[in-house]
């Protein structure tokens, strides 16, 4: 049964590194939550290395100037590793061919598309209409607030070609601010269940964690499996793909479980064992807000 504490101070010094979600955990897709901020300066000072695991669509260089607008300084993070640098990678390997169609506002981070320098050979991508193309990019909606339902025409098609539809963000929906938006996993899923093949690389799936563990190397860092904590609110995602990775998981239930599982600023007890049986999951620790 999960451990309920008050602060990530209670069990910090287990663990030598973090991988922590950003989105209802550090930033609500708006602004930093200013109690987690500090919670992370504290973990580094102590001798803790931070990554950020994230299943945003952007590079981690867009990531890093988003956390900036969102007020996230660079003293609560060592590296960042991203679902859309773990997609990316893919990408440039082909997996989904040269001639690709792509979902999303992509526009917003166009690095997505420039070529990675650890790819040798890299395919040459290109953007077509959705009839010539060889597979699909998703990094999100034409519209987050759209049902997913939209795109099954499309879906159809793609489906008769025979299509791969690469997942950049295999998040189902996120919160900003108060609104609720879909993200490209409620897309991939409906493409899965609709008979077509969705190829992940975010949480819960191994590619993103992969990608962690060399970010933590590249610092220097040897860090024992035992040793790393995997902080996130996605139940599906940072608590499945820790349990799946054989790591110790701090949930956060103020972020997208906070209806299921709350009354105030920490979980109710009973409210989170019944979701937790539910999701048939078992976080090692949870907490109301990363503090």
């Amino acid at each position: 049964m999960t451990q309920i504490i008050q602060s990530l101070d209670e069990i910090s010094s287990r663990y030598d590194a973090a991988f922590v979600d950003l989105w209802g955990c550090l930033h609500n897709g708006e602004t930093a939550y200013p109690e987690a901020v500090e919670a992370m300066r504290r973990y580094r000072a102590g001798g803790g290395t931070v990554v950020l695991v994230t299943n945003s669509p952007k590079s981690r260089t867009g990531v890093e100037g988003q956390l900036a607008e969102f007020g996230v300084p660079k003293d609560a993070y060592d590296a960042i590793a991203t679902s859309g640098d773990s997609a990316r990678a893919a990408m440039f390997r082909g997996v989904v061919g040269e001639k690709v169609y792509v979902m999303g506002a992509w526009d917003s981070d166009k690095g997505f598309f420039e070529p990675l320098d650890v790819i040798e050979n890299p395919v040459t991508i290109t953007s077509v209409p959705l009839e010539d193309a060889t597979g699909i990019v998703c990094v999100g909606p034409f519209d987050p607030m759209a049902d997913p339902s939209v795109n099954r025409p499309d879906f159809l098609y793609a489906k008769q070609k025979g299509l791969k539809l690469l997942c950049a963000n295999p998040d189902i929906v996120v919160d900003r601010g108060s609104k609720r938006e879909w993200c490209a996993g409620a897309l991939a899923r409906l493409y899965t269940e609709m008979g077509g093949t969705s190829l992940y690389f975010g949480k819960p799936h191994p590619p993103i964690y992969d990608l962690a563990r060399r970010r933590l190397a590249a610092l220097g860092k040897d860090v024992g499996e035992n040793s790393i904590l995997a902080i996130g609110d996605g139940i599906g995602t940072d608590v499945a793909g820790a349990m799946g990775e054989n790591l110790d998981s701090l949930f956060i239930t103020g972020g997208l479980a906070a209806g299921e599982t709350h009354d105030g600023d920490q979980p109710d007890p009973a409210r989170l064992e019944a979701y937790l049986q539910r999701e048939q999951t078992s976080p090692t620790y949870t907490i109301g807000h990363l503090r």
